[in-house]
């Protein structure tokens, strides 16, 4: 049996109650028998107990033990959402302010986030290639406490250097944070150095489009503090995970493996037959990527490449055509999000990059004409490249 799979299986619920999964348990606060107990929970020096469910759920605690042993790491906190994963992993790193080195290539949001909210609260961001470690080394100042990455970035499917830039955070005392929404299973960042993992679990960890989630994965201390009644990010800003979508979560962990082995297929086939046809395609599948290689040495094999293609139309014009085209003919939805089991399109520079400034778009090479693909593994492959075809070929 694969490893991934493997490890999802040792941490397989087992209680005393006899249930084959955890319960859901939606209580809001929990009982202390010896009234001086909660006082200890209060003061830290009683760990391990349930108190309030902003600070621990049983439910969502069996989802991080669960998450944390699929990235090969201590512990994991799941979130109300991707960006409260991100904002909250990060300023808990830098509790006094500082200095981020982050790829320029990254989704809309977080680059927002960066930007214009993080130097508010006293934290500088120095964007860079994400093709260039150099880069990250030349950007680095005395205070420099983080390096960012996405494993695989969005919307343009370049691949991090994560052992390079593993190594460089650990040289000079920084944390290697790596978003890896776009690659679970696929890519193990904890392999290659990552200190902490992030992920929106809205995507491909839950698979079907229908909740907001996220999750924070990093060694047992970081996670602690991030839960600290006095000091916790998670804590005291709340954006709390409901036992209802961790229990979700939990049953989908067991299966996402296999959902990711099925993206990688279809979007694999896809690829492949859009660069036969001349279509400007990136896939890191195809040995066209300039990453390739890299990929493919930090992947695991049995997964593939992941779901993610991007097409370059060339005008935002000729985009929105092929993606009204593709609607009507059932190849895709027009959607932002990604990992859901049917394919969705989008069109990120006016959409989910549209944060990002137009001068900075140009230098990540952000066409207005690229479109994002998430493809999805219902339908045959042969009957959704026969429908694209069609259709690149009407607007072409």
């Amino acid at each position: 049996m694969d490893e991934v799979r493997q490890v999802i299986r040792d941490v397989q619920h087992f209680g005393e109650e006899g249930g084959v999964v955890p319960v859901i348990d939606v209580a809001a606060t929990s009982t202390f028998l010896d009234p001086a107990d909660m006082e200890k929970v209060f003061h830290g020096t009683l760990p391990g107990r349930y108190l309030y469910s902003r600070h621990a759920n049983p439910t969502v605690a069996a989802l991080g033990k669960k998450l944390a042993a699929m990235e090969g790491m201590d512990a994991a906190l799941g979130v109300a959402s991707g960006m409260a994963a991100i904002s909250c992993a990060l300023e808990q790193l830098l509790p006094a302010g500082g200095h981020i080195v982050s790829s320029r290539t990254i989704y809309g949001g977080t680059y927002a986030l960066f930007r214009n909210i993080f130097p508010r609260r006293g934290i500088r961001v120095t964007f860079v290639d994400p093709d260039d470690v150099s880069a990250f080394e030349r950007a680095m100042e005395p205070d420099t406490g983080v390096l960012y990455t996405e494993t695989m970035s969005n919307p343009l499917l370049g691949i991090s250097d994560l052992k390079a830039l593993g190594r460089l955070a650990k040289e000079h005392g920084a944390a290697f944070v790596v978003d890896n929404t776009f690659t679970p299973a696929v890519v193990t960042p904890s392999r290659y150095g990552a200190d902490v993992v992030v992920y929106s679990c809205t995507k491909y960890i839950s698979g079907s489009s229908d909740l907001i989630a996220g999750a924070i994965v990093g060694g047992a201390a970081f996670v602690e503090e991030l839960v600290d009644i006095h000091n916790g990010l998670a804590m005291l800003t709340g954006p709390v995970m409901d036992a209802l979508i961790a229990h979700k979560l939990y049953l989908r962990l067991d299966h996402l493996p296999i959902r990711m082995a099925a993206h990688s297929r279809a979007a694999g086939y896809l690829a492949a037959k859009m660069e036969e046809a001349g279509v400007p395609v990136i896939y890191p599948g195809l040995k066209s990527h300039p990453q390739h290689k890299l990929m493919k040495q930090m992947m695991h094999p049995e997964y593939g490449y992941g779901g993610m293609i991007t097409i370059d139309c060339k005008t935002r014009e000729k985009a929105f055509a092929l993606a009204a085209r593709l609607q009507e003919e059932k190849f895709g939805l027009y959607a932002v999000s990604l990992g859901f089991s049917r394919t969705l399109l989008s069109c990120p520079s006016g959409s989910t990059s549209s944060e990002i400034p137009a001068a900075e778009q140009a230098r990540m090479n952000l066409s207005p004409g690229i479109m994002r693909m998430s493809i999805g593994y219902t339908g045959a492959e042969m009957v959704m490249w026969e429908r694209f075809h069609r259709c690149w070929k009407e607007i072409s």
